[in-house]
């Protein structure tokens, strides 16, 4: 949905909602997808949200639109209904966003929820709820299709057309007489292959798999890496659990890629900061912001300390901003770059000291560059002004230092971040900034005080 259809379908709700046109939101609602009904619900106020979330009568929409929505808003419309309507929604949900869904509400109504539930869904939901939310077996879709080594194609053509409620046949999944999973076969070589043939004979037995446990960022990156779409979860005796598909990975590659992106820019990891009040925003950013405050304060001690040079040569205190910024510049990029290729698993930790040089080469390409134009700017624009030919030495060379020095601050901050299983995305945003900035003022006035005395100036 463009912004401009998206602005069109929230302004219309508001109109019919003012007009309390309850059969013409009826009608909107049937024509709305879900999935579109989601992107304007954060737009809408808490009362706009129950009044239309009230009017849907198909509990398999409601379900849908659930699982779309962001828990805040999830939760707030659920609190508002009996357990018993929450059950209806809920049990047309697949069993890993029933497990989710359960697992984020409050205990005593999961405890009441699970009563009202038969007896047969709620022990595959508590299975699923015993996995960590982020992990391989929280995602999964327990009890996939599959079928024995012994059965014919035909046979599995015929369970195939049985199989009405089975979410998402990508794969056969083919198991021996201990349940234990030996292959694994595609739709289109099963509907190609000889209906008399077993599927042990034609079945791919290096099978990609994953456990439980296995965080969901690794999921998503093995599903990603190799274009399946699903994997199979395994147990320690490679007994086959349940799958995770191309949809759960697309959710996770999302929230992941969101939360990595609230990180490098200082703000926490919460994918719901916009839904908070300003009080809660404002405590979240606090202590990232620290960082930034305490690096400053360092830089300004530091430039006290260089308080009769700057007095004396005015003209260094004029460029320090330009040093500084394009040294924070190069910190972030160098960072994003290696926060990127960590998340995608492009960077191999047996090869860290190319990955590093990499980098640190670019910053010296990039340095030399722009303080040759520095330098050159600097010496034509104050021409006249006594020592500019060695001030302009002077700033050239300070923003090529800094540059590299902010290449390798960026670069090395994130790897050891991950190498001391940190997530590595907080490496960027206020933390490389700070120390880019310390370091960077720290080089100029080292530089202009090593130049200016080595000369005999001061």
């Amino acid at each position: 949905m463009r912004d401009r259809e998206f602005i069109l379908l929230l302004d219309t709700f508001r109109r019919l909602i003012r007009r309390n046109a309850v059969q013409n939101i009826k009608k909107m609602l049937d024509k709305t997808h879900y999935a579109d009904l989601s992107r304007i619900f954060p737009s809408l106020t808490s009362d706009e949200r129950l009044y239309i979330f009230n009017k849907i009568d198909d509990f398999e929409f409601k379900a849908d639109l659930i699982s779309e929505l962001e828990d805040t808003i999830a939760h707030d419309l659920l609190e508002t209904l009996e357990p018993k309507e929450i059950v209806k929604i809920i049990t047309q949900m697949p069993p890993d966003d029933q497990a989710d869904l359960i697992g984020s509400l409050d205990e005593e109504l999961e405890i009441q929820i699970l009563d009202i539930m038969k007896d047969k869904e709620t022990e595959q939901i508590e299975e699923l709820m015993m996995y960590a939310p982020e992990s391989a077996g929280g995602i999964m879709v327990p009890l996939p299709f599959k079928m024995m080594e012994e059965d014919t194609v035909q046979d599995t053509i015929n369970s195939v057309h049985k199989q009405e409620d089975t979410e998402m046949i990508f794969y056969i999944y083919i198991v021996d007489e201990n349940d234990r999973l030996s292959g694994i076969l595609s739709m289109r070589h099963l509907l190609t292959a000889k209906p008399d043939t077993k599927l042990k004979e034609i079945m791919l037995t290096n099978v990609l798999t994953v456990s439980p446990e296995t965080d969901q960022e690794e999921v998503a990156r093995i599903t990603s890496r190799y274009d399946l779409l699903a994997l199979p979860v395994v147990d320690s005796n490679n007994i086959l659990l349940g799958i995770v598909t191309i949809d759960d990975i697309i959710d996770v590659l999302r929230e992941e890629a969101t939360e990595d992106i609230l990180q490098m820019a200082g703000v926490g990891k919460d994918r719901e900061i916009l839904l908070k009040t300003p009080f809660e925003s404002a405590k979240t950013r606090f202590p990232w912001l620290f960082a930034t405050f305490f690096g400053g304060f360092l830089a300004s001690l530091i430039v006290t300390n260089f308080e009769h040079l700057v007095k004396e040569f005015i003209l260094l205190s004029a460029f320090m901003p330009i040093v500084i910024g394009m040294g924070g510049n190069v910190g972030t990029q160098s960072s994003t770059i290696i926060v990127r290729g960590l998340s995608t698993g492009r960077i191999d930790f047996n090869h860290l000291w190319k990955v590093f040089l990499r980098q640190v080469v670019i910053g010296v390409i990039l340095g030399i560059t722009y303080g040759i134009l520095l330098m050159i700017f600097t010496f034509v624009f104050n021409f006249g002004t006594p020592n500019i030919l060695v001030i302009s030495i002077i700033i050239g060379l300070s923003l090529s230092i800094s540059m590299l020095l902010a290449a390798s601050i960026g670069t090395i901050t994130p790897l050891m971040l991950e190498r001391f299983n940190i997530d590595p995305a907080v490496a960027t945003g206020p933390v490389v900034t700070t120390f880019v900035d310390v370091f960077g003022i720290l080089a100029y006035f080292g530089i202009a005080t090593v130049f200016l005395r080595g000369l005999g100036i001061i």
